[in-house]
């Protein structure tokens, strides 16, 4: 799976997404940092990458319709969540991304569990 990981996630959650055996890309690796959101969803769509982030602004399917995308991840985090937390929602995620494919769907993924929007119906 091709991954795009949003500025605020470091090396060691990406060495997880590497160790599961996925293609990932940063946004700090690519110069991206500061990028609007709409650019970045333009990028990842065009990578077809999905991005994932902390930013609930890409929750929003009308904004970002995540069909046209390779998909979009929004990984809830309470405010100055420890290293371990957040290590365990993105294993979370990469259990949930090796059961079910995100290409196209928005999940929201919240500690013990993963909400994942219908999407068909959005325009």
């Amino acid at each position: 799976m091709r991954f795009k990981l949003d500025e605020n996630f470091g090396t060691r959650t990406q060495r997880l997404f590497v160790e599961a055996g996925h293609d990932v890309h940063t946004v700090r690796h690519e110069l991206l940092q500061g990028a609007s959101d709409e650019q970045l969803y333009r990028v990842c769509c065009a990578e077809k990458r999905c991005l994932v982030t902390f930013d609930l602004d890409f929750a929003n399917p009308l904004r970002f319709p995540p069909g046209k995308s390779g998909g979009i991840v929004v990984i809830r985090v309470p405010r100055n969540p420890s290293l371990t937390l957040l290590e365990d929602l993105v294993e979370q995620t990469l259990t949930m991304v090796a059961q079910t494919a995100v290409s196209g769907q928005l999940w929201v993924v919240e500690p013990g569990h993963v909400r994942i929007y219908d999407t068909e119906n959005v325009e």
